[in-house]
């Protein structure tokens, strides 16, 4: 087993057995301009250069390696069971995680789903939908009309999702929540390792309250049966 390099650690894994979509897709490439995608690897551009095609998904399996939370920040993770629990409920470490793209025929974006194992107890799902759209052309929706506009940034090789803001959709009406109500400001990194495989790494830090939340996960591409997951 080879080993690659974190910001948690040296963390072992097999190589590559992933699969993909053939579509072309520019939409993240145009968010992060020529410059930025030229400085990724080949690895994350090919990763977020291809649609899901109709009726197919893409699968990413692995491990959740950390997940580190501060007492405000598991207030705030139970507090969030209202909106749909975005966020991971527990410290829980070392347990599998699977994670399923698939297109959102609907709204024009992409449909995520997240499933977390547990020591106890049944997994954690976590749904969300990633929209091109908005004042920063991206924004992903968590439930309840709640939603995250997102800014894409290239920093040190690796795709960077960081809250702009935070909004809730009330049929036509979009309200931007103020800075002062916000939970704080949420980092997900897409970092590639090498071998096939990729860090998965969200980090929310209050202005006031510091880190909240740093969950890390490990994944690899994995083939999806046609037709679906």
């Amino acid at each position: 087993m080879e080993a690659r390099r974190i910001e948690t650690g040296v963390i072992p894994f097999p190589a590559c057995r992933g699969r993909r979509s053939d579509l072309g897709d520019l939409r993240f490439r145009r968010l992060v301009g020529e410059d930025g995608w030229a400085r990724l690897p080949e690895a994350v551009r090919r990763r977020f250069s291809h649609r899901v095609g109709a009726g197919r998904t893409i699968v990413y399996a692995g491990e959740v390696v950390e997940c580190r939370m501060s007492r405000c920040g598991w207030l705030l993770a139970q507090l969030c069971r209202l909106v749909g629990a975005p966020l991971p409920l527990r410290r829980d470490a070392y347990v599998p995680a699977i994670v399923s793209v698939t297109e959102d025929q609907a709204g024009g974006g992409q449909l995520w789903t997240r499933v977390y194992g547990r020591r106890r107890g049944l997994p954690q799902a976590i749904h969300s939908a990633k929209r091109f759209a908005g004042p920063t052309g991206l924004e992903e929706y968590i439930g309840r009309g709640l939603g995250i506009a997102l800014r894409v940034a290239v920093e040190k090789e690796a795709l960077h999702f960081l809250s702009d803001h935070y909004f809730l959709r009330l049929g036509p009406l979009r309200l931007r929540f103020p800075r002062w109500l916000a939970p704080g400001r949420m980092r997900v990194s897409h970092i590639d390792c090498g071998g096939g495989w990729f860090a998965f790494v969200l980090r929310l830090d209050h202005p006031w309250l510091g880190l909240l939340l740093r969950q890390t996960a490990l994944f690899e591409e994995r083939a999806a049966p046609e037709g679906g997951a």
